[in-house]
């Protein structure tokens, strides 16, 4: 009952969180447009990035709680590799275009309004601080990493309405377009950032929150294990693991000495995040049939 209940606040958070930053996105757009501002309309690119993010998160909190099909048996939690693809290329080709703008302004600077760049950085603050605070009360996965998402919008209109003050009692025309440029750079280096973590796990790298050769040294310290072999671990999507190895066992007198020692072995697994494992246990004489 608890789980159900937590699991529909989260799902209520993050629709709440997705509509509030896309109807922002929206007016993030025109109000960049009206004070011709290029620092907020490259963080427009970057909400309209978190948007896509937001969505899918909500879209995937619910198509993680299907059940295992034939065709997808591990479930569906794979698919948010690939959202985390597009959103990854979304928001590099808008950062290179605004880069691109930004560039182009520091040489012919622009007038931009600074009382529009103040209100809409309040404005901003207000949204965006209100969808941090809500999803970050939830405990799930993607409430933690959208909730220090929305934080970074936070600081970066913070920035915004900084140049905004400064712009409103000095004319320095070539504020406005450096800031977009420093914005544009950091979201261009947490893209880099994330597209490597995506490509890792979809090349199925064993997950960074896991050391392999301390997880097989405690499997081969265990009192009947001989050694380990064919040992691979990899991640659907970064938070849940999978698991598989074969284990090759010390003599044992009886079944009653198997059933414990794949007990120790299950009981150790269970202190990592797997959410799937597979044991080969292989008696002392037994020949594994799989090349090495």
């Amino acid at each position: 009952m608890s789980h159900d209940h937590n699991h529909h606040h989260s799902n209520k958070n993050l629709k709440l969180a997705f509509f509030l930053n896309l109807g922002f996105t929206v007016l993030e757009i025109i109000g960049g447009i009206y004070t011709n501002s290029v620092a907020i309309l490259s963080d427009a690119v970057h909400d309209l990035g978190d948007s896509f993010s937001l969505g899918l998160a909500w879209h995937l909190d619910k198509k993680s709680k299907q059940v295992a099909t034939n065709q997808f048996s591990f479930g569906y939690q794979r698919f948010s590799l690939a959202g985390a693809f597009i959103n990854a290329l979304i928001l590099l080709l808008g950062s290179i275009y605004i880069i691109s703008e930004a560039v182009q302004r520091i040489q012919n600077p622009e007038t931009s309004d600074a009382q529009g760049m103040i209100l809409f950085a309040l404005v901003g603050i207000a949204v965006n601080g209100y969808a941090a605070f809500k999803v970050s009360k939830g405990g799930s996965q993607n409430e933690k990493v959208i909730s220090w998402h929305l934080v970074e919008d936070v600081l970066g209109w913070v920035a915004v309405l900084i140049a905004g003050i400064v712009l409103y009692f000095k004319n320095v025309p070539w504020l406005d377009p450096a800031l977009s440029l420093g914005i544009s750079l950091f979201i261009l280096w947490n893209v880099f950032k994330n597209l490597k973590s995506t490509i890792l796990i979809f090349l199925q790298a064993v997950p960074e929150d896991i050391s392999l050769d301390e997880l097989k040294a405690k499997i081969c310290d265990l009192e009947k294990v001989d050694s380990v072999h064919h040992m691979h671990i990899w991640s659907l999507e970064g938070e849940h693991h999978v698991f598989t190895v074969h284990v090759k066992l010390k003599p044992i007198e009886n079944l009653l000495e198997l059933k414990k020692i794949k007990t120790e072995i299950k009981m150790l697994l269970k202190t990592y995040p797997f959410s799937h494992y597979t044991l080969e246990i292989e008696l002392d004489q037994e020949k594994c049939l799989m090349t090495e």
